[in-house]
């Protein structure tokens, strides 16, 4: 008898130390989907779809732990929080290239001189190409001058000029093709700076305004 008493006195005092360890740690409670009340020394596997509740060695609520998700939950946390990240990076990106605006033009009139520049640039490749529709023209005058000498009989004109002609012809709606694309080409480098100048007022105006909430500093003699 002393003896099972003795050893009942020990796992009893064991029993207690484990449960003193595990109150020390920490005690982890919750409801699962029965409606039973779940206790453990550790996070409930049975209620990782349910809040738990931790509690400390006092009793008292350590933290409320929240339910784990789902694969689908999962999916759309990660989704959400990539285009969080995203928006994040535009954003700074978006930051630097305000910078870098500013950089480039401090002041109006430096937009104002690149933007007189380019369209001046434009202007002088589509006169250029002009130039060369006027050469044409008067080329295609001569060709069709001699070409008059095979009026009654066209089939008597020479390959040479038929092929002068067919040549200058395709020249001219070549270079009348490439005057339309420069003509588009100044429209949207137009329409770009009109952008810029429009972005570029509120960062000057930002900029530029005087800062307020700044309590000036007095010189005391």
């Amino acid at each position: 008898m002393p003896g099972l008493m003795g050893r009942a006195i020990g796992g009893g005092v064991l029993a207690a130390g484990l449960l003193t360890q595990a109150w020390g740690q920490g005690i982890y409670t919750c409801v699962d989907a029965k409606g039973r009340r779940l206790t453990a020394d550790r996070p409930i596997a049975e209620c990782n779809d349910r809040e738990q509740t931790e509690l400390g060695p006092s009793g008292l609520v350590r933290r409320k732990i929240a339910p784990q998700l789902t694969a689908v939950e999962r999916a759309a946390a990660e989704e959400k929080a990539r285009k969080a990240l995203e928006e994040r990076n535009r954003l700074a990106d978006e930051k630097k290239r305000e910078r870098a605006l500013l950089t480039r033009y401090p002041d109006r009139a430096t937009h104002d001189k690149e933007r007189a520049a380019s369209m001046a640039l434009a202007e002088e490749v589509i006169a250029t190409a002009k130039r060369r529709i006027t050469e044409l023209a008067t080329e295609r005058s001569r060709l069709d001058a001699e070409l008059e000498f095979f009026e009654n009989d066209p089939s008597k004109v020479p390959p040479k000029l038929k092929r002068q002609i067919e040549e200058n012809t395709n020249s001219m709606e070549a270079q009348k093709r490439f005057i339309q694309g420069h003509e588009e080409e100044k429209r949207r480098v137009s329409a770009r700076y009109d952008e810029e100048l429009a972005k570029l007022k509120q960062l000057w105006a930002h900029r530029d305004a005087p800062v307020t909430g700044v309590v000036p500093t007095v010189n005391k003699r």
